[in-house]
């Protein structure tokens, strides 16, 4: 038997008049005069009145009982989360000991308009620059003036031995920049060395003496581009080795012993980056002896960059100020540093959000269940500090996330994030403060919120910090709105089903899109499903061809709400897949084998031929049908066969698309419709077929071609080949042959 649903009166305060006045001449004839002068007129509107505030108060009953049945399974609301940005820090080259360092404290207030953010690290802001670059590897050299240059280099080396060869290279810089569009990012994974190279600047205040033991903060960010599901590890992700750090620090000599350049290593005192994988920040020392940090001297210059001593930089005006050359390395050659579109120096992360400082919170009454709230809410999980006095000292209790796991003698708590309360145990579950113990919290962070994702360069003020100016070389992200009550309502009933674990598809689906600010699109859950490590292996897809399945393995497919630089084709970034992976990983089964990746595409092209109704023009009618085309084979909802996006694996069949096609008014009929897949092996479109494009169970389609036309269609491919620059034409004179 179904749930019945409660028959609510919605009746509105004019209906309610008008319904009492024609009941009137049915219960008292004789009264006939109904206009808005009658004294009993003004009796029936005060009645429909009331009516309406009695019928609107009834009104409330189901979502009252909604959220009181919300607040008895105690399931919180989630709240803002906050976004997080890096900043990178320059020193003054004015003022008073303007050469030394200056100390940027944990927790500084950064500042952009009424959006607050603090430094989640302690940073020193030296008067230094920095410039990265790689050596890439480059194709054997042709120019005449290019080889002489290179058997230059090589006859300085006093030749190559007979193990050797020359791998050439060229310089490539990371980008000074990230956020312009025209930036390019650098792949370290083609260096001839697989070393990432730091060159440290000086500026017109620095003094080298004074970075002996100095602490220099580094900034990293590698490029976000994922280029398939080949690059995605198993999460939580590959950890370092366990024979020590995995990356290997050096910082440049200026000795060199016999023809070769002594470097010398250096501490990591902090690493948010998991060794280059993420962006974050490095904290490196500098050796006590600055007279042992330098560049070092070949004695000729057709030895810069050969061998292992640093590269040449091209600018006369850096390489002036050059101190020292830091150099960056992998131990295991399989796991070579990836792309990078970001190095600096002087950086440090900042959260959006503040710091609260020591609040009383209440006495203790040894109450079940007592509950208190703090000052300023949202509170960011896990940063508040509650302490309980007891016996006339100060006792740190623990939050949890709830209290079935505790004692009666568990020194527990349970912070609502959202609401910004505190809530104690009963005394069977998690310990209860008692009569006369006073309750405070020493410190905790609060904010978030979706208008803390600001653009780069908007966070530019340290409060208290004249001396130092602060720049985002990258916009802020991560932050997101609190959830609403009926979001929270919504989301009720799948809580009690997977009570915070992930097991079933939908289980996985559901969580990864409920992950905290990573603004998920899409989420699909491929179970058994390994991805390949070399696509090329693949076969091609054939009909109901299932993948060779994996037990314990499960694979969650990933789609940005928006991707601005390929709108038609959504990647995720690898930000966003590790903050799912993350968020899945806390969650799933211990003997689950999670893989979150990107989405797989292949590339298809449409050519439509239509005829267009009498009285419609044929390029409105065609700019519509290539629109419901587009919006029907897009990957993200509300678009798709079903509204949620093109299913993963379908196949795509011309007579399904002609029927999305006919449903655009003024459309007469269908010349044709053909559709084509991109061929890889051969670089080229495969030719026309009514036949279905079969997809890998793990791929959607990305519409890269589409052309309609009023009669025959075009062939897809063809019709739209790579579109060339426009030229600007320059009127150039010639000589006039004269006889």
């Amino acid at each position: 038997m179904p749930l019945p649903s409660p028959i609510l009166d919605d009746r509105s305060y004019q209906q309610l008049r008008d319904e009492l006045v024609r009941r009137i001449p049915v219960y008292a004839p004789e009264w006939t005069d109904h206009n808005a002068s009658d004294p009993g007129i003004t009796l029936v509107e005060l009645f429909a009145f009331l009516g309406e505030n009695l019928l609107f108060r009834f009104n409330q009953i189901p979502e009252t009982t909604k959220l009181a049945y919300l607040k008895l399974l105690r399931v919180p609301m989630r709240p803002a989360v906050p976004a997080r940005a890096m900043i990178v820090l320059e020193r003054s080259d004015s003022g008073p000991g303007s050469s030394d360092g200056v100390i940027v404290d944990l927790g500084t207030a950064a500042n952009t308009g009424s959006v607050a953010f603090e430094t989640t690290t302690e940073v020193v802001a030296w008067p230094l620059t920095a410039v990265a670059v790689a050596r890439i590897a480059a194709p054997v050299p042709t120019q005449p003036e290019a080889i002489d240059f290179a058997n230059a280099s090589i006859d300085a080396l006093d030749g190559l031995g007979d193990t050797q060869e020359p791998a050439y290279y060229a310089t490539e810089h990371v980008p000074l920049d990230p956020a312009d569009p025209a930036a390019m990012p650098v792949n370290v994974r083609a260096a001839v060395d697989g070393a990432l190279w730091i060159a440290l600047l000086a500026t017109k205040t620095t003094d080298v003496a004074k970075l002996g033991r100095a602490l220099i903060n580094i900034g990293f960010v590698p490029d976000e581009e994922i280029v398939g599901i080949a690059d995605v590890d198993a999460c939580p992700g590959v950890m370092p080795s366990d024979n020590g750090p995995e990356m290997i620090w050096q910082v440049s000599t200026p000795v060199v012993t016999a023809g070769v350049p002594k470097f010398q290593t250096i501490a990591v005192e902090g690493d948010t980056t998991r060794g280059l994988t993420q962006q974050g920040v490095l904290r490196l020392r500098l050796p006590m002896d600055t007279t042992t940090i330098g560049v070092p001297d070949p004695g000729d210059e057709y030895l810069l960059g050969t061998g292992s001593f640093p590269p040449a930089l091209e600018d006369q005006e850096q390489a002036k100020h050059l101190v020292c050359w830091i150099r960056a390395s992998r131990r295991a050659s399989d796991r070579p540093i990836g792309r990078v579109m970001y190095v600096g120096v002087n950086a440090t992360e900042v959260l959006q959000a503040r710091t609260a400082k020591t609040e009383f919170l209440a006495v203790g009454t040894g109450d079940a269940g007592q509950t208190h709230p703090l000052v300023n809410h949202p509170v960011l999980a896990r940063t508040a500090e509650l302490q309980v006095e007891e016996d006339g000292r100060w006792v740190d209790w623990t939050e949890v996330d709830g209290f079935e796991g505790s004692t009666s003698e568990s020194r527990h708590y349970v912070l609502d994030a959202e609401a910004g309360t505190v809530r104690f145990g009963n005394g069977v579950r998690g310990r209860a403060p008692q009569i006369g113990q006073r309750m405070r919290v020493r410190r905790y962070r609060y904010g978030g919120g979706a208008e803390g994702n600001v653009g780069p360069k908007a966070i530019t003020k340290l409060d208290g910090r004249s001396q130092v100016k602060a720049n985002n070389p990258l916009a802020a992200r991560g932050g997101a709105p609190a959830e609403s009550i009926a979001e929270a309502l919504e989301r009720v009933p799948g809580e009690l089903r997977r009570h915070d674990r992930a097991v079933t598809m939908g289980d996985f689906q559901e969580l990864a899109l409920a992950t905290p600010g990573a603004d998920v699109g899409r989420a699909d859950c491929l179970p058994l499903f390994r991805p390949p490590k070399n696509l090329a292996d693949v076969p091609s897809p054939a009909p109901n061809a299932p993948f060779d399945e994996a037990a314990g393995v499960v694979s969650v497919v990933v789609w940005p709400r928006e991707d601005r630089k390929r709108p038609n084709a959504p990647m995720a970034s690898r930000t966003l897949l590790r903050e799912v992976c993350e968020w899945l990983d806390a969650r799933r089964l211990v003997t689950t084998e999670l893989y979150v990746i990107p989405p797989t595409y292949r590339k298809i092209a449409v050519a439509v031929g239509l005829r267009a109704k009498p009285g419609y023009g044929i390029e409105a009618v065609r700019r519509w049908v290539e629109l419901v085309l587009r919006q029907y084979l897009a990957p993200l909802p509300p678009y798709g066969p079903d509204g949620l996006g093109w299913p993963l694996g379908r196949a795509v069949y011309g007579p399904e698309l002609e029927a999305a096609a006919l449903q655009v008014e003024g459309v007469e009929l269908l010349e044709g419709l053909s559709v084509s897949a991109w061929n890889e092996a051969l670089q080229s479109w495969d030719a026309p077929r009514r036949t279905p494009v079969l997809l890998h169970a793990w791929e959607v389609p990305e519409l890269s071609e589409i052309t309609v036309v009023q009669g025959t269609p075009l062939v897809p491919g063809e019709a739209l080949g790579p579109v060339l620059p426009s030229k600007t034409p320059v009127p150039i004179p010639t000589l006039r042959e004269t006889c």
